[in-house]
């Protein structure tokens, strides 16, 4: 039978008695099909956050909080059983599956079912809707006390800021947190937290107890994600020391092995979630950008993630949104401070004035992760964001307005679709979240997900097999790895660091690195780098990749970037520099951010690639102090450690002293934080706060 679901929205201002009619005829209908039909029915589960947010609105529903608790609990939604208004029965089952030291949350009847599941010792994959509490179980396995070593796999930087932040403040004084590659573990209880560029070939990740793996089909190389090869060699090399694994992900329908893989699980596929959704079709709408800033701004829709295909369309898109007559939360003071810090009005910091935050990859990590905490706090009540923000990050969005239907040019499928769409309502803050959709979505599909790691090594990428141990190979496959090591002419332990370039690269390179030599390039420097012999390398790389891919529009520029960072006395006196000296394109003055984010990640491994061809042509160089600086932009690295905690270098390099390592750095931070030292501002003073707290 199927359920008869009333209009929601008449409801929220029908007289009582016309609400107190139709709410009982409702539900009874729900208890039929509880009995009869498939209660994990989306359809079905979506009663109990919808009633639950019409009671909240209304107020003089209360004789409804007893039959919904009891709702809740026959749906297995035992985290809306409100025990002050439940009969003793349903007050039982939830406060069995409530923990005061996870902030009183109760779990939810399939967050228990995959407890149990590890619990017994069994792998397990899961598959469940955004709105699942996915991040939620790997806490309660923490505070079980049975896994003392555990590394956790996350797919993007803004992700693993927000979970540092939540397992620091409830684990930190039973873990040692180790996500920075300069730390090293020391505790017999340790969580490795990273990306899997920061976590493979980790040497003290050893001996673990559990490995889990988050938004695991980007596994699958299908998703065409260009670091899936550096995904699967990191946890390859994980499972190789731990116990136990744990995978995590959203609307996947099955998980492919082929023969023996080695690895046995079970896979755990739900359709339960803990929120409802309302969808708008704005798709014939005739001015669309017209209609998406009467959406967001509207408050009734706030707090509003707006999806966008890129960094350069987010920015322009946010200064469209801006409008004089608008202005909404309370942005104008770090839009002042981004001025003083970065240089300059930029097109950022007159969005934010206006209370609209921006989100995107190339991003520095502390100023995107004050957008989300703002955002989260009303502050800033609009953000324009790419995929970055809506892979994984938990945000207490209301409301996803779709505004694009690409991702970097390429159409979204409907898998990609389904997760931005889960992005939309938080369990405990907006029972019912809104998506308004510009674009027809993509067509619905079953998707199935086939890790090389669990399946056919004959049809995995040759990155891949230089990670895995030879006895697993077979000879044809060993043969294989030992022709790409002589040809490159590198060792075991360098083929395997450089592999994530790629191999068609890695042949270019050496290519171009053979051809530099002969016309006399100065590739052969070592320790402190001239501004040509830079120039040289970035000459090089320049034959691989575009130039545009590492923040600049030519080699020349980009060793002239290089050299102004490395020169800077304080990244406050680069960013002005930056500013006053551009000339392009004002939505892509950021581009400086993706230069950044390039000598974080990718250009110390193309600078490495280039040091070892030139060794395997017999010529003496090394770049190892330089490659060592580019990560940390030539900084110390504590402050480079606050930055990815939260903490802008513009702020901590003003308090940084000789000798300091982050621990001493962060306490004279919260000192001063914590004082009304006139040498730090009311907005650095909350920002410091929030990032590391006491």
């Amino acid at each position: 039978m199927a359920v008869s679901h009333p209009n929601w929205t008449a409801l929220e201002s029908a007289p009582v008695g016309e609400v107190t009619v139709t709410l009982f005829n409702y539900l009874r209908e729900i208890a039929i099909e509880i009995q009869t039909g498939d209660p994990d029915d989306p359809s079905t589960l979506q009663s109990v956050p919808r009633i639950a947010e019409l009671v909240e609105q209304r107020g003089d529903l209360e004789q409804f909080q007893e039959v919904l608790s009891a709702t809740a609990r026959a749906l297995g939604l035992w985290n809306y059983i409100d025990r002050s208004a439940a009969d003793s029965k349903d007050r039982l089952v939830a406060e069995s599956v409530t923990s005061e030291r996870l902030g009183g949350i109760a779990l939810h009847r399939e967050q228990i079912k995959a407890l149990n599941t590890l619990l017994a010792g069994r792998n397990l994959i899961l598959s469940a809707p955004t709105s699942f509490g996915k991040s939620l179980l790997i806490d309660a396995l923490l505070l079980t006390g049975r896994y003392k070593r555990v590394a956790i796999v996350l797919p993007t930087l803004a992700l693993l800021d927000e979970f540092r932040r939540r397992l620091a403040k409830r684990f930190g004084e039973q873990f040692q947190i180790v996500m920075h590659s300069n730390e090293r573990a020391t505790s017999e209880k340790t969580i490795f937290l990273g990306t899997q560029e920061r976590l493979i070939g980790r040497s003290d990740a050893t001996d673990l107890d559990l490995v889990v793996v988050d938004e695991f089909y980007k596994l699958d190389p299908a998703r065409k994600d260009e670091r899936s090869v550096t995904l699967n060699a990191a946890v390859y090399g994980l499972l190789k020391e731990s116990k136990q694994f744990f995978f995590l992900g959203p609307n996947i329908e099955g998980v492919q092995t082929v023969g023996e893989s080695g690895w046995s699980f079970e896979f755990l596929k739900t359709r339960f979630s803990t929120v409802a959704v309302d969808t708008f079709d704005l798709k014939n709408v005739a001015n669309k950008e017209q209609r998406l800033a009467q959406e967001a701004y509207d408050p009734k829709n706030w707090p509003a993630l707006i999806f966008v295909s890129s960094p350069k369309k987010a920015n322009e898109l946010a200064a469209a949104l801006v409008e004089p007559a608008h202005k909404v939360g309370n942005g104008e003071p770090l839009a002042s401070w981004i001025e003083q810090y970065f240089g300059g009005k930029w097109a950022l910091s007159e969005a934010v004035s206006k209370g609209i935050g921006i989100h995107h990859g190339r991003m520095p990590r502390a100023l995107a992760s004050r957008f989300v905490t703002l955002f989260n706090n009303g502050t800033l009540p609009i953000m324009v964001c790419t995929s970055t923000l809506i892979e994984g990050v938990n945000t207490a969005a209301k409301s996803v307005l779709i505004y694009d239907k690409t991702i970097n040019r390429a159409q979204f499928d409907f898998f990609t679709y389904s997760n931005i769409k889960g992005r939309a309502g938080r369990l405990g803050q907006h029972h019912t979240g809104q998506v308004f959709l510009f674009h027809a979505p993509p067509a619905q599909e079953n998707v199935e997900v086939a890790p090389p790691l669990f399946g056919d090594l004959d049809a995995a990428p040759a990155e891949l097999l230089v990670h895995i141990e030879k006895g697993e190979l077979s000879p044809l496959l060993q043969g294989r790895v030992s022709q790409l090591q002589t040809q490159l002419k590198l060792s075991s332990d360098e083929l395997r660091r450089l592999a994530p370039l790629g191999l068609d690269n890695l042949l270019a390179l050496q290519r171009h690195v053979r051809q530099a030599l002969s016309a006399n390039l100065r590739l052969g420097w070592s320790g402190y780098p001239r501004f040509e012999e830079i120039e040289a390398v970035c000459t090089v790389l320049a034959k691989v990749r575009n130039p545009r891919e590492f923040g600049a529009f030519s080699a020349r520029q980009l060793a002239f970037y290089l050299n102004q960072l490395r020169s800077a006395p304080t990244m406050r006196e680069f960013f002005v520099w930056y500013s006053k000296n551009y000339r392009g394109d004002l939505h892509e003055l950021d581009n400086v951010f993706r230069f950044l984010r390039a000598c974080e990640y990718s250009l110390p491994e193309y600078f490495g690639a280039v040091e070892a061809f030139v060794r395997s042509e017999r010529r003496t160089c090394d770049y190892s102090q330089f490659i060592a600086g580019l990560p940390r932009w030539f900084r110390a690295d504590a402050l480079k450690n606050l930055e990815e905690e939260g903490v802008p270098i513009q702020i901590s390099e003003r308090f940084l002293q000789h000798g300091d390592d982050p621990q001493s750095l962060r306490s004279r931070l919260r000192a001063v934080a914590n004082s009304r030292d006139a040498r730090m501002s009311d907005v650095e003073r909350e920002w410091v706060l929030d990032a590391i707290p006491n």
